[in-house]
């Protein structure tokens, strides 16, 4: 009942854990969190220390006892009450348990036999035979067979004390641990009180975390115009951006080309009112320097040739440029003013702002859906949380809490009695231990006392009473060893068969899950059940639900409710269908209807303002004869080169008059290159570069022009055309990321349930604390360490009594001895005068016969 009160506890999941995605998930990931989990105190690794060494040891002989792999078959029959129904299955039990009735058949065989032969062995020594008569033969090797029988008993005491200890610390480990054990119980119970109640808090955390992808949703929502207009826009983008950047980039040019003609229109001006000035000037210098050459100094001999060089330069000094001729550009500039009083930019700009828009406009014609969705979203919401409040949380935590709360107290209530049972084991045991050191107290005592008195000079009736108290010792022992070995091999033999088994059939198999294996056999535990474990808990034996895979489950900290299949219990879509939510988002969603039909690019007005401008006449300009013009200097010759000449054939005449009026002719030209010549030049020069440039551009004008209008034309049909294709095409994307959010939260919800949710480690602690620590590593451990050294030392007990008896006999002081002759036999014999049969007069040996 506790267990399926418990299941309850996870039904939030079951609906969550069967929707499959229905789209591809979104690029941007939600950060959900991690789900609160505390971790577990108890330990399941237990390692015994030092003793493990004898653990290990005693596993190596149980091996040897018992090779066979675990009979899987057998117990299977045997937990359906078929074993014997086939012939062989007795043989194969035996054939399985040989190592054990043949080990069990030796320890009974020395039950029976051990005191039956003491009983003889006292009976044949009170007849003064098997070593019981008080006289000893004279053998020659008897210091050697002394020597051989004291070491044998005193490797035998030896081995029989390493038993001993073995079995003491084995006794000893058990009690401790079981002492211990409570702390381990109590971890135990303290994990499965924190397994139930942090697992409301982690379904209230999967519940909660809905939020974070409703916010993320409406989010979005709220930013639709930036999300799916700006993905419109994007769409649009690649062709509308270039035509709207070549029209506003030909309103440029039109600018440029009014600023051109312009400077045409100047240039020519300045050139014609120049050159006419020039000529002017220059007309009245030649007149003055004709003057000043017809004086008398020009027709002296020294002056003469250079006065005729001057006069026939003369005709140098005149305009070589004519711009008079040029046609205008008045035309043409008249035309493109008219066009530039249309604001081709600012229309084009106002292309720019309506397309940029687009975002806006989004938001603003889904505005009603967009609320729709909203209060679809709080539905959903409300209903997820209004479910896990019908949820019967509170009262499953608490009979659940009450459960554990009584089993604790059943553990503590009867732990002091577990605890007084095993004191009274661990006395039983140490009595056992008592009883072998007993005896080896009577072999080392009489090892001691024998080897310290010993007197080799002594004659057998003649030896110290130390070394007669040494042999009356071990035969003290030899007495204890036939009272207590038969009891120490019922107890070695009791445990061994139980231990054994319990280690090999149930401690191995478990270790490696074939237990398991066993228990998941269908039918095993219920003839009428194929799983058992789904027919208790899920009531349903058909499901697949096996011991193994629940252990291995919890063993790894997974939830409980993949562990357990709980999806097969509960049903619960119509309370919580994801996917009927997401589903009706995307109706929603789809009924998204964006009109972009009041984008307006290019309206008629700026495609009629570049037609004007493409036929502005600017291609008619008669560009060869200002480039003919251009291409001339302002005057036939440099006037400061003309200048310099003049002055440096001055300097040639003599010194008067006419050299200094020939000076003031050079620099009045000079002064008229600066005035006049320079500004000519520039003007030249700028019209120079406006020709060159409306000559470049005007035979580009009209393709350009068409090539533009072309442009805006095939966007603004797109735009036309095809928004409604592409809107739902980014819609769809656009519902795609909304609907990804929600299976986000579906897959993380599945996967914290799978392996976070109710992480069911407390119970498979539970069952390796119960069989692999308790049972396994504290009792069955312990229990077989304690046989194996108690049965080493009932077994050394044979040879040890064997030893003690014969060495006996070298420590005791004898009634009678053999006498020889020492001219018959040398110095070998003893000396005394008493024939053989006689008692010596001087002390009669008064210990009892054996």
């Amino acid at each position: 009942m506790a267990v399926e009160l418990l299941l309850l506890l996870l039904l939030f999941g079951s609906t969550v854990s069967e929707v499959q995605p229905l789209h591809k998930p979104p690029p941007g990931s939600l950060d959900f969190g991690f789900v609160p989990v505390k971790t577990y105190d108890t330990n399941t690794y237990h390692e015994p220390g030092p003793i493990g060494i004898l653990f290990r040891l005693v596993h190596a002989f149980l091996y040897l006892v018992q090779p066979n792999s675990f009979p899987q078959d057998l117990i299977q029959k045997l937990a359906q009450q078929t074993f014997g129904n086939v012939q062989g299955d007795y043989q194969k039990a035996i054939y399985y348990e040989i190592g054990f009735i043949v080990s069990a058949a030796l320890g009974l065989l020395f039950v029976l036999l051990l005191p039956l032969v003491g009983l003889c062995f006292c009976m044949c020594r009170c007849c003064d035979n098997c070593g019981g008569e008080m006289h000893q033969r004279h053998k020659k090797n008897a210091d050697c067979r002394r020597g051989c029988f004291a070491t044998f008993l005193f490797v035998a005491s030896l081995i029989i004390s390493i038993g001993v200890l073995c079995a003491y610390a084995a006794n000893q480990h058990l009690t401790s641990q079981v002492r211990g054990a409570k702390n381990l119980v109590h971890s135990n119970f303290k994990d499965l009180r924190i397994f139930l109640n942090d697992t409301p808090g982690q379904i209230d955390y999967l519940v909660s975390q809905y939020n974070t992808t409703k916010n993320k949703a409406l989010s979005d929502l709220n930013n639709v115009g930036p999300l799916l207009g700006s993905r419109v826009q994007e769409r649009f983008a690649k062709e509308v951006r270039p035509a709207l950047d070549a029209a506003l980039m030909m309103a440029g040019a039109i600018r440029e080309t009014k600023e051109a003609l312009e400077n045409v229109s100047v240039s020519v001006e300045v050139l014609q009112e120049g050159t006419e000035r020039l000529h002017a000037n220059l007309t009245n210098v030649k007149i003055h320097l004709s003057n000043t050459l017809s004086d008398s100094a020009c027709s002296a001999a020294q002056a003469a040739s250079t006065c005729n060089i001057i006069r026939n330069s003369l005709n140098q000094l005149n305009i070589n440029a004519n711009f008079s001729g040029l046609p205008g550009v008045s035309t043409q500039l008249a035309k493109v003013n008219d066009v530039l009083k249309i604001d081709l930019s600012s229309l084009v700009q106002k292309g720019y702002a309506a397309f940029n828009d687009t975002p806006d406009l989004v938001l603003n014609q889904t505005r009603n859906i967009l609320s729709d969705i909203k209060n679809l979203l709080d539905f959903i919401g409300s209903n997820i949380t209004s479910f896990t409040e019908m949820l019967p949380v509170q009262k499953v935590l608490a009979d659940l809490t009450i459960y554990l709360t009584q089993s604790e107290a059943y553990v503590q209530d009867y732990f002091p009695v577990v605890e007084q049972y095993d004191f009274y084991r661990w006395l039983g045991c140490l009595i056992l231990c008592c009883m072998v050191i007993l005896i080896l107290v009577f072999y080392c005592l009489g090892l001691l006392c024998g080897t310290c008195g010993y007197d080799k000079h002594a004659s057998p009736t003649t030896r110290g009473c130390i070394s007669n108290t040494g042999g009356n010792f071990l035969m003290a022992g030899v007495g204890f060893s036939f009272l207590f070995s038969w009891v120490l091999m019922i107890i070695v033999v009791i445990t061994f068969v139980t231990g054994g088994n319990v280690e090999k059939l149930v401690c191995e198999p478990y270790e490696d899950r074939t237990l398991f294996k066993v228990l998941d056999t269908p039918y095993l535990l219920n003839q009428h059940w194929r799983s058992y474990l789904s027919a208790v808990v899920l009531k349903n034996p058909d499901i697949n639900l096996t011991f193994e895979k629940v252990y291995s489950d919890c063993k790894e900290n997974k939830g409980i409710y993949t562990t357990l299949h709980l999806e097969n219990l509960f049903n619960i879509n119509e309370f919580l269908n994801i996917s009927m939510y997401t589903e009706d988002v995307s109706l929603k969603i789809e009924h998204i209807n964006v009109n972009l039909s009041n984008i307006v690019l290019l309206d008629e007005i700026g495609k009629r303002n570049l037609l004007d401008f493409s036929s502005s006449g600017i291609d008619g300009i008669n560009f060869a004869a200002y480039l003919t013009e251009i291409n001339k200097s302002v005057t036939k010759v440099d006037l400061l080169s003309f200048a310099n000449d003049l002055e440096a054939r001055a300097d040639q005449l003599p010194k008067g008059a006419l050299e200094n009026a020939l000076k003031g002719h050079a620099n009045s030209i000079r002064m008229i290159h600066n005035q006049q010549v320079v500004p000519l030049e520039q003007a030249m020069s700028t019209l120079n570069q406006s020709i060159r440039l409306l000559q470049r551009t005007s035979s580009e004008f009209m393709i350009k022009v068409k090539n533009v209008i072309s442009a805006v034309d095939a966007a603004q049909l797109l735009i036309s055309n095809d928004a409604s294709v592409v809107i739902i095409q980014e819609t769809k994307k656009y519902m795609d990321m909304i609907i990804g959010y929600f299976e986000q939260y579906v897959e993380w919800v599945k996967e914290s349930i799978t392996m976070e949710v109710a992480a069911c480690k407390p119970i498979a602690n539970v069952v390796d604390t119960a069989v692999d620590i308790f049972l396994c590593s504290y009792v069955i451990d312990s229990v077989n360490t304690f046989w194996f050294g108690l049965g080493g030392c009932s077994i050394f007990l044979i040879p040890a009594v064997i030893c003690a008896v014969k060495l006996s006999k070298y420590y005791r002081r004898m009634d009678t001895e053999d006498v020889y002759d020492d001219m018959e036999n040398g110095n070998n014999g003893y000396h005394k005068e008493h024939l053989y049969g006689i008692h010596n007069p001087v002390m009669t040996s008064s210990e009892e016969q054996w």
